[in-house]
C-alpha cells in the first residue's frame, strides 16, 4: 500500500472540505462562547449567536492538495529514519533519537501549519478571522506532544536517567504552583523587591490611598531645576523601571542629573474595589504632579508614562489643559497607547458582549484580579510564556533558572472593577479619547488637542502589547513638537535597554517628518545601533531648565520621608 492510495486516504476532496469546515466552525464558535475570565484568557462574554463565517472551497482544496503531498512526504521520510522539522520544543536529541516521536512531532506539526492555513481561509470579518487564528494557536499549541510525558521523548529519557526522580521533582514543582497559584516562570525565592530588585535608593515623600510617591537620591552634585515624574502602568508593578542597576530607566535619570519622582502603585484589595478611572486620573496622576511640583517648588514638571500610564497621563494632561493649567513642560510616552484604532492581538478580547459582561460584573464595584490579568498576557504567547514552562517545571523536574524580568512578570497586581470597566469601553472598544469631547474625565471634556508640549514618543518595532502602528499613531493627535523613535525588541525588552550593554537597535528620521501611518515614516527613518536611551536623554536635558545644587534632604515642608525606597505599597502581593 503507498501512502498516496485510496485505501490510505479514504476521504475524497469534498468529504475533506466538508469535515474540516463543519468541525472547525462548531470548534471556533464553542471557544468563542466560553467564558475564560476566572481561570484563564477571558477571550468574550458568554453569547447566544456566533459569527457568520464559511471556508472558500478552492482554497480548501489548496489545502487539501498540499497537505496530501505534505503527508506523503512526511512518511517517505519516516521510513528514512528522518528527523522532525525543526522547532526548539522537538530540538533535543532524544526526539530525533526515538523514530516514533520524531514522526509524533512532525505529524504535529504538519497538522498545526494545516490548521493555521484554514484559519487563515476562513471569509468572514477581520476580527472573527483573527479570533480563529488566536483559537488555533492556542489549541494547537496545547496539543504539542511536547506537553504530554506519554509523548515527550526527553521527558522521558530524564524519568530514566534520573531513576523517576524528575517525575517525582515535577510533581513537587506542580503542588508548588498549584499552591502560589501561577506556573512558576523563574525562582521566585531568589528574590527581593527592596534587596535585589528595586534597590536605587530613595524615599516615600507622599503617599494616599491609590499611590505612593518615591523621591530618589541624587547621584549628581546639581540637578535639572525640573524634576523629573515617571508613571508606570498600573496593571503592572514600577520596578520594572529599577530591576537592576546596570538595567534600571530610574537609576539612568538620576544619573543623568535629574531629580526623579516615581509612582509607586498601590495593589488594589476590597478596600478599593470602588475605584474609577477619574480617581486614578484626579487622586494619582494630578496629584503627583502637584505634590511633585510643591516638593521642588518647580513651576513646571517634565513627566514620562509607560504603557497604560502613559494612556493615563495623556488623559491627565488634557484634565488639566481643559482646567487651564500646563504643569508639565514636556511629556514622554513609551510604548503607551492614545489612538486605541490598532491594538494588535488584544483587539480578539474586545466586543460589545464582552464589555457590557465585565460592566455588569464589575462596573460598580469589585476587583480585576491579577493572576487572570496575567494569564491573559501569557497566553499572548503561549509557547514561550506557558508550555514552555509546564514541559520545564513539571515533565522534567526542572527549576527555573533566576531572571529578574520574569519575577516581576510574576509579581501581579489587581485594577479595581470600575477602573477596569471604564477602561475596556472608552478606549480599546470605543476609542474614545482621540474624539474631542467625546468623553468625560474629571469633569472636563478630553481633547488631546490640548495638550500642545513638546512630546518624545517610543514604540518598540515587535511589540504585541502595544503594536508600534498604535504607539506611532500618538504623533497624529498631539499638537506640540513631536519626536518619534522606535527600537527593536518586544514591549518590555526594547524599553529596557541600557546603552552600556549595547544591544539592539533603533530608528530616528532625521527630517523630524510625522507621515500619517508609520510605515510612511519607516520609509524615512535611519537605522542606528544601541539603545535609544542617548536620544532620549539629549532631548529631555533640552527641556530640563538650568542646573541648580541637589537637594540634601527628601521631601520638603509637610512632605517629609516617610519610609526608605521601595516602600510598603510595591511588597504587597494580589
Amino acid at each position: 500500500m503507498t501512502p498516496d492510495s485510496q485505501e490510505f486516504w479514504p476521504q475524497s476532496a469534498q468529504q475533506f472540505q466538508q469535515t474540516l469546515s463543519e468541525g472547525w466552525i462548531k470548534a471556533f464558535q464553542s471557544f468563542q462562547n466560553m467564558d475564560l475570565g476566572s481561570e484563564g484568557a477571558p477571550l468574550a462574554a458568554p453569547t447566544t449567536k456566533g459569527p457568520q463565517i464559511r471556508f472558500s472551497p478552492e482554497k480548501l482544496q489548496e489545502l487539501q492538495q498540499q497537505y496530501l503531498k505534505d503527508a506523503a512526504g512526511l512518511w517517505m521520510q519516516s521510513l528514512q529514519g528522518a528527523t522532525p522539522p525543526s522547532d526548539k520544543r522537538f530540538a533535543a536529541q532524544a526526539w530525533s533519537a526515538n523514530p516514533v516521536a520524531a514522526f509524533s512531532a512532525a505529524a504535529y506539526l504538519l497538522n498545526a501549519r494545516t490548521l493555521m492555513g484554514m484559519a487563515d481561509a476562513v471569509e468572514t470579518d477581520p476580527k472573527t478571522r483573527a479570533r480563529i487564528r488566536f483559537a488555533v494557536e492556542q489549541l494547537t499549541a496545547a496539543a504539542a506532544p511536547s506537553n504530554f510525558l506519554a509523548f515527550n521523548a526527553e521527558a522521558q529519557e530524564k524519568a530514566i536517567e534520573t531513576k523517576g526522580e524528575s517525575i517525582a521533582k515535577g510533581v513537587q514543582n506542580m503542588l508548588h504552583d498549584l499552591r502560589q497559584g501561577h506556573v512558576s516562570m523563574t525562582d521566585e525565592s531568589v528574590f527581593e523587591v527592596g534587596k535585589n530588585v528595586a534597590t536605587t535608593e530613595g524615599a516615600v515623600v507622599f503617599e494616599n490611598d491609590l499611590f505612593q510617591l518615591i523621591e530618589y537620591k541624587p547621584l549628581t552634585a546639581k540637578v535639572f531645576e525640573k524634576p523629573f515624574l515617571l508613571v508606570p502602568p498600573c496593571i503592572n508593578k514600577f520596578y520594572i523601571l529599577d530591576l537592576q542597576p546596570e538595567n534600571s530607566l530610574i537609576r539612568y535619570a538620576v544619573s543623568q542629573g535629574h531629580r526623579t519622582f516615581v509612582v509607586s502603585w498601590r495593589n488594589p484589595d476590597a478596600s478599593l474595589a470602588h475605584k474609577t478611572w477619574d480617581d486614578y486620573i484626579e487622586d494619582a496622576v494630578i496629584k503627583a504632579i502637584a505634590v511633585t511640583q510643591d516638593i521642588t517648588a518647580a513651576k513646571t514638571i517634565n513627566a514620562l508614562g509607560f504603557c497604560v500610564g502613559g494612556t493615563m497621563l495623556g488623559t491627565a494632561l488634557a484634565v488639566l489643559a481643559a482646567r487651564g493649567e500646563k504643569p508639565v513642560a514636556s511629556a514622554t510616552f513609551l510604548t503607551s497607547l492614545l489612538d486605541f484604532t490598532d491594538t494588535g492581538i488584544l483587539d480578539v478580547f474586545i466586543d460589545e458582549s464582552f464589555v457590557k459582561y465585565r460592566e455588569k460584573e464589575m462596573g460598580k464595584g469589585g476587583l480585576m484580579k491579577g493572576q487572570d490579568l496575567s494569564s491573559t498576557f501569557s497566553f499572548l504567547r503561549p509557547n514561550d510564556l506557558v508550555w514552555n514552562y509546564v514541559v520545564g517545571n513539571y515533565l522534567k523536574g526542572e527549576t527555573p533558572p533566576p531572571f529578574d524580568l520574569l519575577y516581576w512578570n510574576s509579581d501581579s497586581t489587581n485594577l479595581p472593577g470600575p477602573f477596569y470597566a471604564w477602561y475596556l469601553r472608552n478606549t480599546y472598544l470605543e476609542n474614545n479619547l482621540v474624539k474631542p469631547g467625546k468623553t468625560v474625565v474629571c469633569g472636563q471634556k478630553v481633547d488631546l488637542r490640548t495638550v500642545d508640549m513638546p512630546v518624545y514618543i517610543y514604540g518598540s518595532r515587535e511589540d504585541h502589547i502595544v503594536p508600534i502602528g498604535g504607539a506611532y499613531a500618538s504623533t497624529q493627535h498631539l499638537p506640540g513638537k513631536k519626536r518619534f523613535v522606535m527600537g527593536a525588541s518586544g514591549h518590555i525588552a526594547g524599553v529596557i535597554n541600557p546603552p552600556a550593554k549595547n544591544k539592539r537597535s533603533h530608528w530616528i528620521r532625521e527630517d523630524g517628518k510625522l507621515p500619517k501611518t508609520h510605515a510612511d515614516w519607516l520609509a524615512g527613518a535611519t537605522e542606528y545601533p544601541g539603545s535609544w536611551w542617548t536620544d532620549w536623554a539629549t532631548w529631555l536635558k533640552a527641556h530640563a531648565g538650568k542646573q541648580i545644587p541637589a537637594p540634601k534632604t527628601y521631601g520638603k515642608g509637610k512632605y517629609k520621608a516617610i519610609e526608605a525606597a521601595p516602600g510598603r505599597y510595591v511588597k504587597a502581593k494580589a
